[in-house]
């Protein structure tokens, strides 16, 4: 096996078909086919399912290929490192954000990195806490912000902060009076509320504060979007349980919030910087982490980033 099958392999799985797979490569099809070929009988496994509509990986070529992408990225990395001149910090560095996280750091962030490591190229992923913890597992990101303390027993971990948790509704809503600044959790209770879906990290910690109290909620959607979420919500659908970054978003979402104390809980989500175990962190990726840390910092103290505390 070499890694040139390993790259062809991954594109592949990636394109959903040979022919795409080939223009990308640059490589004719009955050659790509000869070097799948070629892996599949080294494994020993079939590695490919080939349909008239595509290929997809069979159970083999799925762990694979979560193995190559990971092993593929580490070589680029060290080619990199050994490029790179003298003093400089060069390479992909591939991070982890909960998409509430990404409105609240993702500009200051990004804009940081480029004015002060302008050799280093961000991978930012934003998805769920559960998918991003899978891509830790896999050795898919170096860097993730995840909300418990073992989303990934096997990799090193540090408390970032806590985010207070706020009712969430437009400012011309009829559904909580406007002079109420406060509510209780039975009171949430009984609004219609649109939540994540019971996979989401969020989802369960609301659901644990209520099931403590033996309250039914009034759930009248699910959406793990959030720009979706926050639109119906707007839109007057409902109300929604978020950290204050949910009304960051950018744009005109971003104003005309009201956000809702709860009178008789502290509803907090914690947050954690996870990375790749130490002699799998490259300096650029060191140097990621600690200016994310900065970032973190930076907004809590100036205010920009509010109902959130630093942990460290």
């Amino acid at each position: 096996m070499d890694l040139r099958q390993l790259k062809y392999f991954v594109q592949i799985v990636e394109s959903g078909s040979l022919a795409k797979a080939s223009r990308l490569l640059y490589i004719a099809q009955p050659a790509l086919s000869q070097q799948i070929a070629k892996l599949e009988a080294e494994v020993g496994k079939p590695l490919l399912i080939r349909t008239s509509k595509g290929v997809t990986p069979t159970e083999n070529g799925t762990a694979l290929h979560h193995h190559a992408r990971f092993m593929l990225r580490q070589l680029d990395q060290a080619l990199s490192i050994a490029r790179q001149e003298p003093g400089t910090v060069h390479g992909m560095v591939s991070v982890g954000l909960a998409a509430t996280t990404v409105c609240a750091v993702g500009i200051p962030f990004m804009r940081r990195i480029r004015d002060k490591y302008p050799g280093i190229v961000l991978n930012v992923v934003e998805g769920m806490s559960g998918h991003l913890t899978q891509m830790m597992q896999l050795g898919q990101l170096d860097l993730a912000i995840l909300f418990s303390r073992d989303a990934v027993p096997d990799l090193p971990q540090e408390p970032l902060v806590a985010e207070e948790l706020f009712v969430m509704l437009p400012t011309a809503s009829k559904l909580v009076p406007a002079r109420r600044t406060q509510l209780s959790v039975a009171e949430t209770a009984q609004l219609p509320l649109i939540l994540p879906t019971g996979i989401h990290g969020l989802r369960r910690r609301i659901a644990a504060e209520f099931e403590q109290r033996n309250l039914a909620t009034q759930v009248v959607a699910e959406i793990d979007s959030l720009s979706l979420l926050m639109a119906c919500v707007r839109d007057g659908m409902g109300a929604t349980i978020k950290p204050m970054s949910a009304a960051l978003l950018e744009g005109a979402m971003r104003q005309g919030w009201r956000t809702l104390g709860f009178s008789d809980a502290r509803m907090k989500r914690q947050n954690y910087l996870y990375s790749v175990v130490p002699e799998r962190l490259s300096p650029a990726a060191a140097a990621v982490r600690a200016e994310l840390k900065e970032t973190v910092k930076q907004l809590v103290q100036s205010g920009a980033w509010p109902g959130v505390e630093l942990l460290y």
